[in-house]
């Protein structure tokens, strides 16, 4: 957690989201797709280079220093030039903006603090922005990679880390994610965690998590 400071006020609410399949379609197909075409190598050997040997998840967890390190060891296991350029052009390509979703966010930060947090290395976290631009104006300085925290989901120290760094306690956080253990994890340190599926209603959900802390606020 030394790469990342907050000396902002703690807010009374925070709403921490997942980025891939809640706030941006991610098909991952279309990036390996274009990465094998960029470095000549079959999906399969794509996989055992880089993912099969961990090194993805190595990242979401802290273990490179920066996305210069991340970079330099991608292109190592690619055993050919991947320019960063390159490589985020191609991950860029795989991600769609969900409106309804992000519209769930700009909600949500009408209430408290949003921040994201999403299984990622340290250089996508430089890319987020221009991968997703309508992200910026509402998360501000909170686009948090995993990464960031020195764990991944669904490790519950991510979740713990990320609470610390916000200074909000687990009773007044909101978090949505796609994939049911990370909800669980969530859930687990005592979050109100949302499991996202395809037909979510993610506003909704905000408001019905503001709703209940308004409550309880005035009980």
């Amino acid at each position: 957690m030394d790469g990342i400071v907050n000396e902002t006020p703690a807010p009374r609410l925070l709403f921490l989201f997942d980025m891939d399949d809640v706030l941006v379609r991610y098909d991952w197909r279309v990036r390996m797709a274009a990465l094998g075409e960029y470095t000549g190598h079959s999906f399969e050997e794509l996989r055992r280079r880089w993912w099969d040997r961990g090194h993805e998840s190595r990242a979401e967890a802290g273990h490179f220093a920066d996305g210069d390190a991340y970079l330099a060891a991608f292109t190592e296991a690619m055993g050919c030039a991947v320019p960063e350029a390159d490589w985020a052009r191609i991950r860029g390509a795989a991600m769609t903006e969900l409106p309804e979703r992000v519209e769930a966010v700009r909600i949500a930060s009408e209430h408290g603090r949003v921040g994201l947090l999403t299984n990622n290395g340290p250089l996508a976290g430089r890319w987020i922005g221009r991968w997703a631009p309508s992200l910026p104006p509402l998360f501000g300085d909170h686009l948090d990679t995993t990464s960031n925290f020195g764990a991944r989901k669904p490790e519950p120290e991510v979740f713990v880390r990320a609470l610390a760094h916000h200074g909000v306690p687990a009773a007044r956080t909101f978090f949505a994610d796609d994939m049911p253990v990370n909800v669980e994890a969530a859930r687990g340190v005592g979050i109100h965690a949302v499991l996202v599926e395809e037909h979510t209603d993610l506003r909704e959900a905000v408001l019905a998590f503001v709703a209940a802390q308004e409550r309880v606020a005035t009980a």
